[in-house]
């Protein structure tokens, strides 16, 4: 979700907190608003919330703010996928890799937040509709049940994939169950994950474009076929990618979001 503040007087700065996590908020010359993004888990209940916002005028004073958001229920298909039992039942070789990759995984997503290197409205990996939704329901070979938590495009292999905004290259490797897999981390906790690639063509460390080429679709790893599985994690969170693709953002850069 998109937060717009409009304050009443001119601010220096303003933070928030929202289901337990920090809000980051520039300012938008051009609306003259400040704006956060933030989100809601698979696993938080239908209920209630509150949005805390505090912030401080050039003076010196502090403003306070609190409003009740609804979260609703969701609902979710649920499907039955086949892939090959490897992937269900490890080979006893693999497991130490898998265990590795998920100690890697662990690491990456435990550093602290970084300032904000996304600009404007985050755009579509691949020139495909979605095929799959965020929160289905599956079940791999009638045993393994989980959630999907990304969207997927069901795009032949050798599709460019390009990445949906700004950011510095975390991860760029072949991990057993993600197949070819890039991590792009934006700022603010926001990190995207591209999965199953054929061929990975960005290296860690990179800092890309919004719209720059990091891989070619494939079906590396545990997938039923091609396709480009695209996932959206904010502060330990995986959040619905279409809706952060919906979203109107700013077109500002990390530089002109001055008061």
């Amino acid at each position: 979700m998109l937060l717009s503040v409009r304050p009443p007087v001119k601010l220096e700065s303003l933070t928030g907190k929202w289901l337990e996590h920090e809000l980051a908020f520039e300012f938008d010359p051009a609306s003259k608003d400040w704006f956060a993004l933030g989100g809601v888990g698979l696993k938080t209940e239908a209920g209630k919330y509150q949005l805390e916002l505090s912030g401080t005028t050039r003076k010196g004073e502090e403003l306070k703010l609190s409003r009740t958001l609804v979260v609703r229920h969701g609902t979710y298909r649920t499907v039955a996928l086949t892939v090959p039992d490897k992937y269900i039942e490890p080979p006893p070789q693999e497991l130490q890799r898998i265990q590795q990759e998920s100690d890697l995984k662990k690491q990456i997503f435990g550093k602290p937040p970084s300032s904000r290197e996304w600009e404007g409205a985050f755009n579509p990996p691949v020139q495909a509709a979605a095929s799959d939704s965020f929160g289905t329901q599956r079940k791999f070979n009638g045993k393994v049940a989980s959630v999907h938590q990304g969207t997927d495009f069901a795009v032949p292999t050798g599709t460019p994939v390009t990445a949906i905004n700004s950011g510095t290259i975390i991860l760029a490797r072949d991990f057993y169950f993600e197949g070819n897999c890039v991590m792009i981390d934006h700022g603010q906790g926001f990190t995207t994950l591209y999965m199953h690639l054929s061929e990975i063509q960005v290296r860690e460390g990179d800092r890309v474009e919004r719209g720059q080429m990091i891989g070619l679709s494939g079906g590396t790893g545990r997938a039923t076929g091609p396709h480009l599985h695209l996932a959206v994690r904010w502060q330990g969170v995986y959040l619905n990618p279409a809706a952060l693709l919906a979203l109107p953002l700013p077109e500002i850069t990390a530089q002109s979001a001055t008061r």
